[in-house]
């Protein structure tokens, strides 16, 4: 759990938070490199087989290979050192953490760090050389196909900066506008839920502005909360490369300054771009939490006095915005949890970025390519590293059926593609 805005132990650089950094480097590297990036890497007409981190070995080379490996291989290495696994931590505990960082780690922790920003500004220089100077590409982010005007939701600190541990929740209408600021433990006032009967996952909404059903606009309670969405939400970025490359997203893409922050991006594609940003932001973080002596302090845990009662708390996932609401009895036994996850955050606007995408890309007497399909997958990839994963598990393919219906509902034609 977070601790609450005003306490000021909320800022100290503790093992938690250095591990948070390291998997921000590895997943946001994975996401680029191996699920979504290779959309443009090697290409959106690229047969599946080749749309993953082979796929990139093979078209721009070995090296590229090695370093991505090199870097998921520190990270996760280091998160293990931190947290006791590589994943699913077994570091967190009630009150804190369960061990101390030893001094003896530093230098490596140091490293760590300093190869990080390495990587997120050749990641960064990838983009640039790759997608932006690529015509089609650059069309392909830029264009309508893949835009909505949504809110966007994204955590703050008191500056009005990114933060992916600490700060308050900022919400921001289309026009980037602030609708709302909030510390994690009032989001039940601001968020709602929706249970559509056709879907197991509920869809999220803004209380202020309401449920409108799947359409964007100021009047619409949908939002994103996402790579892109937390800089639409910021100010700027708290280290200065990163601070260096969000000015440069939001002027290459002709974005200008208001109350202090640029107006959003609405086209979903410059996720990506945004993710690359974020990485670079993380390993800054890194870097300077290995070189605070705080870091290294035996005080990890403080034991909490009573155990009965609720836990409200919120953190930046690498997907979006993530809170857990807790309730436990006296014995400090769970009896009502509640999660709003990043994936479940961007389930209304994930639905209708791929209901945009197939209506402006399938058309009457159109056969349906390989190509014009994964057009489609792209409009869901961008939001989510779960799902990317899905759709490029190893061969490259994933099972999908789709039915094309008239007005009226008949089927006009149905195609499936096995896994």
């Amino acid at each position: 759990m977070r601790n609450a805005p005003g306490d000021r132990s909320r800022e100290r650089s503790r093992p938690d938070r250095s591990q948070d950094s390291a998997f921000f480097v590895t997943d946001h590297t994975t996401h680029f490199f191996a699920l979504g990036g290779p959309d443009f890497l090697v290409g959106p007409d690229a047969p599946p087989s080749e749309r993953n981190i082979l796929g990139v070995i093979r078209k721009l080379g070995l090296e590229i290979g090695k370093k991505v490996i090199a870097c998921r291989k520190r990270n996760h290495h280091l998160i293990e050192r931190l947290g006791g696994r590589s994943v699913h931590l077994a570091g967190g505990v009630p009150g804190g953490w369960s061990k101390a960082v030893p001094p003896s780690l530093r230098e490596e922790l140091l490293q760590v760090g300093r190869d990080n920003v390495e990587f997120a500004l050749f990641g960064l220089q990838a983009f640039r050389d790759l997608v932006l100077k690529n015509p089609e590409y650059l069309e392909l982010i830029t264009s309508d196909l893949y835009l909505h005007r949504t809110h966007y939701m994204g955590t703050v600190d008191e500056r009005g900066r990114l933060a992916l541990y600490d700060g308050e929740i900022r919400v921001v209408d289309p026009d980037g506008a602030q609708i709302a600021r909030y510390p994690p433990r009032d989001y039940a006032a601001h968020i709602a839920e929706r249970v559509e009967s056709w879907s197991y996952l509920k869809y999220p909404y803004l209380k202020a502005v309401g449920w409108k059903g799947f359409v964007d606009g100021k009047d619409s309670g949908v939002y994103v909360a996402s790579p892109l969405a937390r800089l639409n939400c910021a100010s700027g970025m708290a280290t200065p490369l990163a601070q260096q490359h969000f000015e440069e997203l939001y002027a290459t893409l002709g974005s200008r300054r208001a109350d202090g922050r640029f107006a959003p991006v609405h086209h979903r594609m410059v996720t990506h771009w945004a993710r690359l940003v974020e990485l670079l932001y993380a390993a800054e973080r890194s870097l300077e939490i290995a070189g605070d002596e705080e870091l290294y302090s035996p005080e990890v845990r403080t034991m909490p006095g009573r155990c009965q009662g609720q836990g409200i708390g919120s953190v930046e996932a690498p997907r979006g915005t993530l809170t857990h609401h807790y309730t436990t009895d006296e014995r400090g036994v769970i009896t009502r949890a509640n999660l709003i996850v990043g994936t479940t955050n961007n389930y209304a606007p994930m639905t209708m970025s791929v209901k945009r995408a197939a209506e402006r890309l399938i058309h009457k007497g159109q056969v349906v390519e390989e190509g014009l399909l994964n057009r489609i997958e792209m409009a869901f990839r961008l939001y989510d590293p779960c799902l990317s994963c899905a759709t490029h598990a190893l061969p490259g393919k994933m099972p999908m059926v789709v039915t094309l219906r008239d007005a009226g509902g008949g089927v006009l034609r149905a195609f499936r593609r096995d896994g």
